[in-house]
């Protein structure tokens, strides 16, 4: 999510006196870090972003590219994986700038569309979980009715309403001002200098935002998932039929800790950002900048990793990296390729 508050340079660093806009009278204090330590920092987190971008595109590109891979479940995936090649490419980019440079210097809208954009694409992770432990839900409790449940027009439908409310959650809070509610004028007065990007929250529009986009889902999600594990459990101990009906069970199990871990992923990475931004305006915005500005990093890196869980957990997504790597797949039509036994 976007750092939201106010982001005092002067009060953390008094390494120079210097202002992003010399000639402004309101202009944000500006901290310069020395050449070496910028020159770290560049190259760190463009090794991150690089991770990010790529390993997430690999995924998108192959569950549309071969056609074994077209299932509901997969089409959840893909959707998540493009909220995090997105993330990767349109957010870690200015934001690598705005943490290194520490002054903001392309505009007033640009900087809202960039948090909006932030906003937007974590919402849009947290709806795509919800809607993958829907899947799992019935692939596990009530298998018999999975394929009329979560049908393709069905998934399909959902990744629609993902997109479609993530980004009325992430441009509707900045560009109408509704995380300002109640505190319109000490917002102004206070926070806002010419050279910073960051979104400053009230109590009531902090505590609300972070409830019911982030805490409150998770709970539900964990809850849900506790149920699919306890199902699966019983189902495990209870199945002593055919070997396909076993294989398929095991599948299904599988692939629901897979995408369990995913969740507990997302949660563990982005809790600690929420927290913070939970209690930053009953403690008057005093939260170090540099503490807040690297558990949002902390946030961003859950993008980075899921990649990493498919290819640990997924036999299908190791043999299709070896085919894009060796390129393969650019000299003939692969697409109908089994890559997994069901």
């Amino acid at each position: 999510m976007a750092r939201n508050g106010p982001d005092d340079e002067g009060q953390y660093f008094q390494m120079e006196s210097e202002f992003c806009f010399e000639s402004r009278n309101n202009s944000c204090l500006k901290r310069s870090y020395p050449l070496p330590i910028r020159v770290c920092l560049y190259i760190s987190i463009g090794v991150i972003i690089i991770l990010t971008v790529c390993g997430n595109l690999l995924v998108t590109f192959t569950v549309a590219y071969f056609k074994q891979l077209h299932t509901p479940t997969n089409y959840l995936i893909f959707s998540l994986a493009m909220s995090d090649l997105l993330l990767g490419s349109l957010v870690m980019v200015p934001g690598m700038i705005r943490v290194i440079e520490s002054c903001w210097y392309f505009g007033d809208f640009f900087c809202k569309v960039c948090i909006s954009i932030d906003i937007m694409l974590v919402t849009a992770s947290i709806i795509n979980l919800a809607f993958i432990s829907i899947d799992r839900y019935y692939a596990v409790c009530q298998p018999l009715l999975y394929r009329t449940k979560m049908s393709t027009r069905v998934v399909l439908i959902m990744v629609l309403l993902c997109w479609s409310i993530s980004p009325i959650m992430g441009f509707g809070l900045v560009f109408f001002n509704l995380n300002t509610f109640g505190m319109e004028d000490s917002h102004y007065k206070q926070y806002v200098c010419e050279g910073r990007c960051s979104m400053t929250q009230g109590k009531l529009a902090g505590t609300l935002s972070t409830l019911v986009c982030f805490y409150m889902p998770g709970v539900i999600l964990l809850g849900v998932y506790m149920k699919i594990f306890l199902v699966a459990k019983k189902q495990f101990h209870s199945i002593h039929n055919a070997s396909a009906v076993k294989m398929s069970n095991t599948n299904q199990t599988k692939a629901t800790k897979t995408l369990a871990i995913i969740l507990g992923g997302f949660l563990s990475f982005w809790s600690p950002f929420f927290i913070c931004n939970l209690v930053y305006p009953y403690v008057d915005y005093s939260v170090p900048r540099e503490l807040y500005s690297a558990f949002g990093w902390l946030g961003f890196l859950n993008s980075t990793v899921n990649p990493m869980i498919y290819a640990f957990f997924y036999s299908w997504f190791r043999k299709a990296f070896r085919l894009v790597i060796s390129g393969k797949i650019f000299k003939s039509d692969l697409s109908d390729m089994i890559l997994f036994t069901e």
